[in-house]
């Protein structure tokens, strides 16, 4: 990570940690500090970060932009940071300026489609849209007109049905009935919904590796502090061997999203080397999250499941993150078909070139 990449990252890692600590948010049944984190989020320009100057940015790189999202994965945060960035990522592949106050990004499904009619408003339904109902503004991958749409559409314009994911954060399902937009343009040549997904897996995969990461900490100090039958349970072998395997999971996962952030960030186009790793990460990430929440609630027992405990901010939102921008079996099946249409041969070339 260059100088400037660790710089972003630990800014935004102190401002997690002095508004965002886990034991302050899980006591704070009324939200109350969701305001103070957004202004020092925005203070910082963090939200849009990977909007150019000229578009209203602050113009970091991607590399940058991924390193925040990490440090978001790591303290679990239940605001639309990773939604505004990808939202004005989105807006700025077109050149289209980005408002201020939270965003987020519609389709979040690979199999939800947008359309833009022939009058120039859109048409559609969007599920699992993450913090719709919170978002001042909705960033839109439009599909119609002879190719793909990037549009800024006011959240009030839409109709928003409220849900909730496995963490009790905002999934909303988002309507557009003829809506017009504030500005759309047409996406770049060869950009297309896939890439918008790709995108977000890979987004989704950093926060997942940064929460395993704490689901790591948080388990190995809780063996180290939990006595029974006179002696700590670190000291036990089978939780010594949880722990390792929690280990490897968290490792595995960390690599596998910073590989896949690497390639993005390295690349000029979604070619074939991105929907590889972002691919491959959204699936190894998913498994991990899945694989590390049961471990890391074993190691604490029946206190990790209750709601005073600060565990199941990390291990709720890691499994809900599993379902954004295509969960990790749909992944697998156009991974595997995307191999099998290579043929045989070409299998071991493509995955040692990575």
């Amino acid at each position: 990570m260059a100088e400037s990449e660790n710089i972003v990252a630990e800014t935004a890692g102190r401002i997690f940690a002095d508004l965002a600590d886990a034991q302050t948010v899980n006591s704070d049944r009324e939200g109350n500090w969701k305001a103070p984190l957004w202004q020092a989020l925005s203070d910082a320009g963090l939200p849009l970060a990977w909007v150019p100057d000229e578009l209203g940015g602050s113009g970091a790189s991607l590399a940058e932009g991924f390193g925040v999202l990490s440090a978001a994965g790591r303290f679990a945060i239940a605001v639309p940071l990773a939604e505004t960035m990808l939202a004005g990522w989105l807006l700025a592949q077109a050149k289209i300026s980005s408002p201020a106050g939270e965003m987020t990004v519609a389709p979040a499904s690979p199999k939800d489609r947008i359309t833009l009619d022939g009058d120039g408003t859109l048409s559609g339904r969007a599920r699992g849209v993450p913090f719709a109902g919170a978002a001042k503004h909705i960033a839109v991958l439009a599909s119609g007109g002879g190719g793909s749409s990037i549009a800024l559409v006011e959240a009030s314009a839409c109709r928003i049905e409220q849900g909730l994911n496995l963490a009790n954060d905002a999934s909303d399902v988002v309507s557009f009935n003829k809506v017009r937009p504030v500005a759309i343009k047409p996406a770049p040549r060869g950009f297309d919904q896939t890439s918008l997904m790709l995108m977000g897996a890979v987004v989704r995969s950093l926060q997942i590796a940064g929460a395993l990461e704490s689901m790591l900490d948080i388990s190995v100090r809780y063996s180290n502090e939990r006595v029974a039958f006179e002696k700590k349970i670190s000291k036990f072998q089978a939780v010594q061997h949880n722990l390792a395997k929690l280990a490897g999971e968290a490792a595995a996962a960390l690599a596998a999203a910073s590989s896949a952030a690497d390639t993005i960030a390295s690349s000029t186009t979604f070619d074939e080397a991105v929907y590889l790793e972002a691919a491959a990460a959204k699936i190894r990430c998913s498994e991990a999250a899945e694989k590390g929440a049961a471990i890391a609630h074993q190691v604490h027992g029946a206190i990790g499941f209750t709601i005073e405990h600060i565990l199941h901010r990390y291990t709720l939102r890691a499994l809900a993150w599993r379902d954004d921008f295509g969960h990790e079996s749909w992944w697998a099946v156009e991974l595997g078909t995307m191999v099998a249409a290579r043929g045989a041969d070409e299998l071991w070339p493509l995955v040692a070139s990575r």
